[in-house]
């Protein structure tokens, strides 16, 4: 019998309270199951588990699809073990299979605080005040205490990088997992520290608008200009200049105009001038 008070078995009668009015206060993670179902009998003893080690920070609850068919239906169940998880009323993301612990804790994770995300949380709003040397403080004691989150180690190479230390931000990027690296907050700090590698020891923008006066095929100096335009998020000017050079460059073969344009797209994100620019740099290609 189960008795812990981390882990509920669900029916059509309690759902509501269980899971959804639940989940407004902690995660609620959702095992759709059956007895007949091996994968299911391995995977069970290893939520239970992850909810005792947690301590509340997720409550587990477990739906049998053979007796509670009716819930399975409603969520289109059609392989077990499902395993949804429910944030503010809402399944916000699943898995399927008996998955290793060691993914299943790194599923968790991206869904549930921990005591260092509110480090992390103060040091950014130092950021924005400017502070990068109490942030930095900050960071580090937060690093010591959970060295496994990767919101530390992306705010430690946000700090770097605002006091101007690109090279040790670039080393951090660099040393995180391939798939913490994919998420968009990460190519958008590349790209801001590829413009800024690029103007490092370049001359000033007003002696590059002076060379380009004086030389109208200085394409390097362009090309320095446009990144002097990305880091005062002058966008629209940069990525004109960019697309110039790939005009006069395409039939050399010279991929960097394009290379810089991909990695303003990068720090632009959902930004409409994206989709717009994106459409001009393609026309160019074919």
């Amino acid at each position: 019998m189960n008795t812990s008070p981390y882990a509920i078995e669900v029916t059509t009668d309690n759902y509501q309270t269980a899971v959804i009015e639940q989940s407004y206060k902690v995660p609620v993670l959702v095992d759709f199951w059956a007895s007949w179902c091996q994968p299911c009998q391995m995977l069970m003893p290893l939520l239970a588990n992850l909810a005792e080690q947690y301590q509340g920070k997720f409550i587990l609850a477990k739906i049998n699809t053979e007796e509670q068919q009716e819930l399975a239906g409603q969520f289109g169940i059609r392989s077990i073990p499902t395993v949804k998880l429910f944030k503010n009323g809402e399944a916000v993301d699943e898995f399927a299979g008996a998955l290793p612990e060691s993914e299943i804790r790194r599923f968790l994770d991206k869904h549930i605080p921990r005591e260092s995300d509110k480090l992390v949380d103060q040091a950014k709003r130092l950021l924005l005040q400017g502070d990068t040397e109490n942030a930095l403080k900050i960071l580090e004691q937060a690093k010591i205490t959970d060295a496994d989150n990767s919101n530390i180690d992306i705010a430690l190479a946000q700090a770097h990088a605002a006091a101007g230390n690109t090279e040790k931000a670039l080393e951090i990027l660099n040393h995180m997992p391939a798939e913490i690296q994919e998420k968009p907050q990460i190519q958008a700090l590349r790209g801001s520290l590829f413009f800024e590698q690029l103007l490092h020891g370049a001359p000033s923008e007003a002696e590059l608008r002076k060379r380009i006066e004086n030389n109208t095929d200085d394409d390097e100096s362009r090309y320095l200009l446009a990144a002097c335009h990305v880091l005062n998020q002058r966008y629209d000017e940069a990525m004109q200049l960019l697309l110039e050079l790939m005009r006069k460059n395409r039939s050399d073969g010279d991929d960097a105009a394009r290379g810089a344009l991909l990695k303003i797209f990068d720090i632009l994100g959902d930004n409409p001038l994206v989709p717009r620019y994106r459409s001009k740099m393609m026309s160019l290609i074919y």
